[in-house]
């Protein structure tokens, strides 16, 4: 048996294809272009991803036996807008997540419709990603699209809409629209009515796992899938990349160390953060719950210092002269995108703080991998102040494949990190999200537990953990006292 995982990402769409043991057959990847200008805007057209994907399913499958595929599924960039008219027809480009166009639409919903009154009904504050501005943008600034308005879909359910002609979407990606009643999933009808758009518009919602229906006659012909191949309808990119890291167990913990980084925590009940209004409360792909926190520039920080800074490609030996974990006296702020959680402020601006004239090269390395790792553990922090207890952290991104930088992460999270056998995430999850929609396991948790295994295992070290909380203390403080000078930059 086969299985076809999609990840639709930003910049491509990423293929692969498993068997039933978790041993991947074939990659697959093809770009698409990206829509972006000067004031912050980010489109895509959606015909795009499907003529990517089509090619790409094409190359996928070529040279396997096509009935030996039992299903496909989806992980996919979340938040983005797709809208069609009556005749199924794409009405605009897709508004993307990291859009930013949105921030007056985003100072109503926050501020005058209030953002107790949006957590009550969605669990999330708005930020300039989520979905419900952006459909108040074009409703005021593209009246007549508004008004052609039939259907609205996230980026993965348009792919899944041209394999299989279902008007579906799940509950972890619908869960970023600021549109879902999170806890009770289901589409919130206050947020329908303040946003004046009719249930009728939105899909059907579905769990991750589920089968919504099986490849049309017309996605057959193109992509060579057979028509009685499984569309199962898949996930938002972090809960589905959680699926892919074996992150599916209650209070278990995964730390993305990617151009972003992503704290994210399965809850088997639903928790919403009233008191800060920082943290994602999202439903699971498991069919649970999680919650999420952000950091702009995390793998990314890294990039920017050793590549575009430093002009070196050889990462590990940068990391050769780093001295003992927890001494080291530079400090840095990895606001180089502005910051998500907790800050939520976008005038943030990255800074080194504490050099002198004995200052090593490799010292700075050092803080920008701990200043990373720092604003991680602030978004982790506030899981812990909600009573949740985090004792393991399953590590994965670009940033994982460094041993120092696990072992930082340990001592500075004090948490046990696990590195895993795939750095597929997203993809990887979709094909096991296929897997469990067509049977081969009876769900989630067991499918992960089958094929996801632990390869490293990185303890705290007292000493060093205990320095760290010292550090970790001027760190935060750093950003109070120049978060008013960043806005005069």
């Amino acid at each position: 048996m086969l299985f076809i995982g999609i990840d639709l990402g930003t910049t491509a769409v990423k293929m692969l294809l498993m068997d039933e043991e978790g041993s991947i057959k074939r990659i697959v990847s093809r770009e698409y272009p990206l829509y972006m200008n000067d004031s912050g805007w980010s489109d895509q057209n959606p015909d795009d991803w499907w003529s990517a994907s089509v090619d790409g399913i094409r190359e996928l499958i070529a040279g396997f036996d096509p009935n030996e595929i039992q299903s496909v599924s989806f992980s996919g960039q979340m938040h983005g807008l797709v809208l069609l008219d009556e005749n199924d027809k794409v009405i605009r480009r897709a508004i993307l997540w990291n859009d930013q166009r949105t921030s007056t639409e985003c100072d109503y919903l926050n501020n005058e419709i209030g953002r107790d009154k949006l957590i009550d009904h969605t669990a999330n504050v708005s930020l300039t990603g989520f979905t419900a501005p952006k459909i108040l943008w074009v409703k005021k600034n593209e009246p007549e699209n508004f008004k052609r308005i039939a259907k609205i879909m996230l980026p993965k359910d348009y792919i899944a809409y041209k394999l299989s002609g279902v008007f579906a979407t799940d509950y972890s990606d619908a869960s970023g629209m600021l549109l879902l009643d999170v806890k009770n999933r289901k589409w919130d009808s206050f947020m329908l009515d303040l946003i004046d758009i009719g249930e009728d518009t939105l899909a059907k919602l579905c769990k991750s796992y589920e089968t919504v229906g099986t490849v049309c006659e017309r996605a057959s012909e193109k992509t060579g899938l057979p028509r009685s191949v499984k569309v199962v309808i898949g996930g938002g990119d972090q809960a589905v990349g959680a699926v892919g890291s074996g992150t599916v167990v209650n209070n278990m913990c995964s730390v993305s160390l990617g151009t972003s980084g992503v704290v994210f925590v399965a809850s088997d009940s639903f928790k919403a953060d009233y008191e800060k209004s920082a943290l994602h409360s999202f439903c699971h792909a498991t069919g649970k719950y999680h919650m999420m926190g952000v950091t702009l520039a995390a793998a990314g920080s890294n990039k920017w210092w050793i590549e575009d800074v430093l002009g070196e490609t050889d990462y590990a030996k940068e990391q050769t002269e780093i001295g003992e974990l927890g001494r080291n006296r530079v400090f840095f702020l990895p606001y180089l995108n502005g910051e998500r959680t907790p800050k939520n402020d976008p005038d943030a601006r990255g800074a080194f703080v504490g050099m002198s004239m004995t200052t090593k090269r490799s010292d700075m390395t050092q803080a920008v991998m701990e200043g990373v790792t720092f604003s991680l553990r602030e978004i982790l922090e506030i899981v812990r102040n909600l009573g949740i207890n985090v004792d393991t952290a399953r590590i994965i991104g670009g940033g994982a494949k460094s041993p120092l930088w696990r072992q930082m992460t340990a001592d500075i999270l004090n948490v046990r990190v696990e590195a895993i056998n795939s750095a597929e995430g997203p993809a990887l999850g979709a094909a096991i999200l296929a897997a469990v929609g067509a049977g081969a396991f009876p769900s989630v948790e067991e499918a992960c537990g089958a094929l996801i295994k632990v390869t490293h295992v990185h303890t705290p070290d007292k000493d060093a953990a205990e320095r760290y909380n010292k550090r970790y203390k001027i760190f935060v403080k750093l950003y109070d006292d120049l978060k008013d000078t960043f806005k005069l930059i």
